[in-house]
């Protein structure tokens, strides 16, 4: 019975232990069939995400960028191959062992290279950026060390190189890294936080033709992040070539004429609008944008007196001197107030009021009509016209002329200048217009502004006949429907009538060929050229103050203004030159405009 009894024991322990173990197994089956259910449905296209990812990552192959030429071909800006380093999170563990490393092949410190990396919020699949453009050198001591350095990548990129260095920069202009602001435009959708992008000159102005289209490699890698096989690539679409209208020889020989002192040189086609030559100095080197520049380099540039980041062609606004006096002459032609034989006698100086207003030449220029006027520079002849016209008439006419706003060209911040009106002063100032104020404005001074470009623009019109063009700087993009351009478009006619051109432009043919004429120094043989000079003051002289211990100060002498076309029945080549502090236009502007015009004849084969 005892046996018994103990079988039915051990039989009844087995039961509970395999139906125990039953429940055990099925219990684990379910865990299973559930931790499957949520990895393989709930869950799987995250992981199956994750697991290509192990395995095939996408890189962005940068498009190449468009070169720079100028009119005739010769090449301005071009690109270079450089080389960037970067780390994947993912791939580099241990990250400190991996940037130590590093650190020693390429000698930066690895703070310099751990700050890189600190407070990124980024994928750790992504590279970041840790050195750019390292070197042949240093290129071939990572890759020599590759299989220490997990996780290092090398990017090969385009990087701008600026062929003439400062010559030209401020037209051409720089690029730079996209910022915040400029990514979150509606017209930078397509552009990626590390993009580079035209900032300035023709690089921003024409970055549509010049940015090409990205591409991009679908890669499989290994466990170390090194690639294993090439599965599918997408090439870049580069940018289009451009060419500019200017002459890079007439714009070297430009800024050697204004090099070491401040001013701007600007030369166009008088029938075109093309821009042949725009030079402001003191420049600066485009290249140290594209190579990456320091705190301490942009605070050089920006806190230097004499502006080289100012392109003085085109924002630089100073009193037009007696160029004005072209638009004073056209006034006064054209309503009536004076003809080709009005006479006014200058004796050096004028009577207004209480005041006594001086002509330049102190002991006058005796009987003047309005061709001697021009071509000796007369201030009392054209006092006396702008006292019978009134400030506001004379605005009228300048403002006809192009002055008081942008000529029109492609780049961004022109400057508008200033046309002085009564409206204006009461508005600004609470005061009225004073008549004795209009003297100052009809030679130029006062609170007249202009550009370097408006003038150039003005004198070209009055060389062509009348006909405002805007200033062209592209002659051409390498873009399937994009012509030559073989003019600029007419913005404006100049308030004057044939006869009233003839008249002006006889004045300033005198100005150089005259034998009173102020701009003789500007005479070239065999060369008709005609132009005006002007001498702008940078403050105003109180009463029976002569002025000669202000002179001593660089920095308070007038700006030196010279505008000319050529030649006078023909002209191919209108030069306006302003040079600061410079003091007199026939002495500093005039020989410089003469230089390049002579050059551009000598180059044309004339």
């Amino acid at each position: 019975m005892m046996d018994e009894y103990f079988k039915k024991a051990d039989k009844e322990w087995y039961r509970n232990r395999l139906t125990g173990s039953m429940f055990c197994v099925i219990g684990a089956f379910v865990v299973l069939v559930i931790r499957l259910f949520y990895l393989q449905v709930l869950e799987g296209k995250e992981y199956r995400r994750l697991s290509e990812n192990q395995c095939i990552r996408l890189q962005t192959i940068d498009s190449s960028r468009g070169l720079i030429f100028d009119r005739n071909g010769k090449l301005l800006v071009d690109n270079r191959p450089s080389f960037d380093v970067a780390i994947v999170l993912k791939d580099a563990k241990p990250v400190e062992d991996t940037i130590a490393k590093l650190s020693r092949y390429i000698n930066v410190p690895e703070e310099e290279l751990m700050s890189k990396i600190e407070g990124k919020r980024v994928s750790s699949y992504k590279p970041i950026l840790l050195k750019r453009d390292i070197g042949r050198d240093v290129l071939g001591i990572i890759e020599v060390h590759k299989f220490d350095l997990p996780g290092i990548v090398l990017n090969i990129r385009q990087k701008r190189q600026y062929i003439y260095k400062q010559s030209g920069a401020h037209l051409i202009g720089y690029i730079g890294e996209i910022n915040a602001s400029e990514l979150k435009k509606k017209k930078h959708l397509k552009y990626r936080a590390g993009d580079f992008i035209g900032k300035f000159g023709a690089e921003k102005a024409f970055e549509s033709f010049l940015r090409g289209k990205r591409g991009g490699r679908q890669m499989e890698v290994d466990a170390r992040g090194r690639v294993v096989k090439i599965l599918k690539t997408v090439d870049a679409e580069p940018g289009a070539n451009i060419y500019l209208t200017i002459d890079q020889t007439l714009q070297k020989k430009a800024e050697s004429l204004i090099e070491g002192v401040a001013g701007a040189v600007v030369a166009m086609e008088p029938t075109t609008g093309r821009i042949l030559v725009m030079a402001s100095s003191p420049s600066f080197d485009p290249n140290a944008f594209a190579n990456g520049m320091s705190h301490k380099e942009w605070h050089s540039l920006i806190s230097n007196p004499f502006r080289p980041m100012e392109n003085k062609a085109t924002q630089g606004e100073y009193p037009p001197g007696s160029t004005y006096k072209v638009i004073t002459a056209i006034a006064g032609l054209e309503e009536g107030v004076i003809n080709r034989h009005t006479t006014v006698y200058c004796p050096g100086y004028y009577e207004y009021g209480d005041r006594i207003f001086r002509c330049w030449k102190k002991t006058g220029h005796g009987y003047c009509n309005v061709v001697k006027a021009l071509a000796e520079s007369c201030d009392v002849y054209f006092y006396q016209i702008g006292q019978k016209l009134g400030v506001d008439q004379l605005a009228g006419y300048a403002k006809a002329c192009g002055l008081g706003k942008p000529a029109g060209i492609e780049f961004e911040h022109e400057s508008k200048g200033l046309v002085p009106t009564s409206a204006w002063k009461k508005q600004r100032t609470g005061i009225s217009w004073r008549r004795g104020e209009t003297l100052s404005v009809a030679i130029g001074q006062g609170a007249n502004l202009a550009t370097c470009l408006q003038i150039a623009v003005l004198f070209s019109a009055v060389a062509n006949g009348g006909t405002l063009y805007k200033p062209l700087i592209l002659k051409t993009a390498e873009t399937e429907g994009t012509a030559p351009s073989e003019s600029g478009t007419v913005i404006g006619t100049l308030p004057a009538s044939k006869k009233t051109l003839d008249i002006v432009r006889k004045g300033l043919q005198e100005v150089v060929t005259g034998t009173g004429g102020t701009a003789r120094i500007a005479r070239i043989e065999g060369i008709q050229i005609s132009g005006k000079t002007g001498t702008s003051q940078v403050i105003s002289r109180k009463k029976n103050d002569t002025g000669r211990k202000r002179d001593r100060s660089p920095h308070l002498k007038a700006h030196a203004w010279f505008a000319s076309y050529a030649e006078a029945d023909d002209s191919r080549i209108a030069v306006a030159v302003i040079v600061e502090h410079g003091e007199h236009g026939s002495g500093t502007a005039a020989p410089i405009a003469r230089e390049i015009t002579k050059t551009f004849f000598s180059l044309a084969g004339n």
